[in-house]
């Protein structure tokens, strides 16, 4: 795997050309980068004298074309860096030597230099913006950088190494490997797999250092826990596969292994970049197609053919689906397509009844504001003994405060909420209502995997017509 970068190289304010390229091929040959100049090489240059080389070819042009004192781009880098571990300094200098003469077409001089200093090894490849004729320019062309890394791939895939596989803004990662605001779903479930990797006797135990790290536990007919300083209990069952009740009794009794830690919506996006390979992409499943049927409604051969490739496809994603979840029968994929239905309504139901309290929030600190804005204008009205006249002035201030008052009927005397206890409840339930849609959204993915694949696999076992409780159309 290789990541590419062309970049242009201009002559330094204050410098000749000849000190400038002097001071970028000084930098890129560092005896202490490149161990001793061991991996240097060129191609109709030499290493120690390129720059002068260069130079003279400037000034050749300068001179063959007339444009002397027009030059602005005197050379091009090109960074090439490599996995670690991936490849050796030897094997990365050749690929560098090989992706300049075929990038430049062997019409211009460069000079490759790879650096070892570094985790990554990388080329820092300098070739002459002249051609070695002097008469020409190299032409930097629209996406000629994504042009170098389509190249750059191509001879990583010829020396069978891997490449980097493009993926939309969507399904990239966070640059950074430190997550700034982790879910609290994400936090439990670390902090879950933490304890668990210590092997916990019992659920109990698990319990109890959970309580030592300052989680409030409540026991009932789900097992729930809360954050220090949180406001809202969180329960098992809604931290998703390998995390719910059932999933954490069978890891203690070792009938199953811990699971990787799923991070919401980090989920699928933080693994580090892929090597090119079926599973790159996000697999997705659908529905099988009946064929039969379609023949009886007056499909053509044309389209049996198609159909029948279809099938197929969708079939070898189905095995691999199962496979990679560890599913062996009709049995555990009807349990674990329960158990990701389920999941998903608990999240569902959760965000509306969170929804539904943010509205209720908003009315009391509608009616809160009304009564405040309107107290003068209804103790005058009761000064003047409710006085008809008073009341047509002021009809509207005064329903206002009427209606507030009443919604405070509701708190018992003396516990009417404050504006700043609303408000800070408000923006808590705001943002656990944007974690648990993004959950929600990964839960629908994971739900419509499953019904899906129980959908064709029950097809494919010829009982299409039993259709259990719990499925779902997607």
């Amino acid at each position: 795997m290789a990541a590419t970068r062309l970049i242009a190289l201009h002559i330094n304010k204050g410098k000749t050309v000849a000190a400038t390229l002097k001071q970028r091929l000084d930098y890129s040959q560092n005896p202490e980068k490149t161990e001793g100049k061991q991996y240097v090489s060129a191609y109709e240059c030499d290493p120690e004298t390129a720059w002068q080389e260069f130079d003279l070819s400037q000034k050749d042009y300068a001179r063959i074309v007339g444009r002397e004192g027009q030059v602005k781009v005197i050379a091009y880098q090109i960074r090439q860096s490599f996995k670690p571990g991936e490849i050796t300094p030897e094997e990365a200098n050749r690929i560098g030597y090989e992706t300049a003469m075929r990038f430049t077409k062997g019409r211009h001089a460069f000079t490759v230099s790879t650096h070892t200093d570094r985790a990554h090894i990388h080329n820092h490849i300098i070739f002459n913006s002249v051609t070695l004729d002097s008469g020409h320019r190299w032409r930097n062309f629209y996406f000629s950088g994504l042009a170098l890394q389509h190249l750059s791939d191509l001879i990583c895939l010829e020396h069978h190494l891997s490449v980097i596989i493009p993926r939309k803004p969507g399904e990239r990662g966070p640059s950074s490997l430190y997550l700034s605001n982790a879910s609290k779903r994400s936090r439990i479930r670390e902090d879950i797999s933490l304890i668990l990797k210590e092997n916990p006797a019992d659920m109990e135990e698990l319990l109890q250092e959970l309580r030592k790290k300052g989680y409030e536990i409540k026991r009932g007919k789900y097992i729930s826990v809360r954050l220090p300083n949180s406001r809202n209990f969180i329960r098992f069952r809604s931290l998703g596969l390998g995390f719910t009740e059932e999933d954490v009794e069978k890891i203690l009794r070792g009938d199953m292994q811990i699971p990787p830690l799923r991070q919401a919506e980090y989920q699928r996006r933080t693994a580090s970049v892929p090597a090119i390979s079926s599973a790159a992409q996000p697999l997705q499943i659908d529905l099988l197609i009946d064929i039969r049927k379609k023949l009886a409604e007056g499909k053509g051969k044309g389209y049996e053919y198609w159909a029948t490739a279809y099938n197929n496809k969708q079939q070898a994603k189905i095995l691999l689906f199962l496979q990679d979840n560890n599913i062996r029968s009709v049995e555990e994929l009807s349990e674990k397509t329960k158990e990701v239905v389920d999941h998903y309504d608990d999240l569902a139901q959760s965000v509306k009844m969170k929804e539904g309290r943010l509205k209720e929030i908003a009315a009391i600190k509608k009616s809160l504001i009304d009564y405040s804005k309107t107290k003068e204008v209804y103790a005058g009205y009761r000064k003047t003994g409710y006085s008809r006249k008073y009341f047509e002035a002021h009809r509207e201030e005064i329903e206002k405060h009427k209606s507030a008052k009443k919604a405070f009927d509701q708190f018992p005397k003396g516990r009417i909420p404050k504006i700043r206890d609303l408000n800070a409840e408000y923006a808590e339930i705001i943002a656990d209502v944007k974690e648990e849609r993004r959950e929600l959204k990964a839960a629908r993915e994971d739900m419509k995997l499953y019904v899906n694949a129980q959908k064709d696999v029950r097809m494919i076992l010829g009982d299409d017509n039993e259709k259990p409780k719990h499925e779902k159309s997607i």
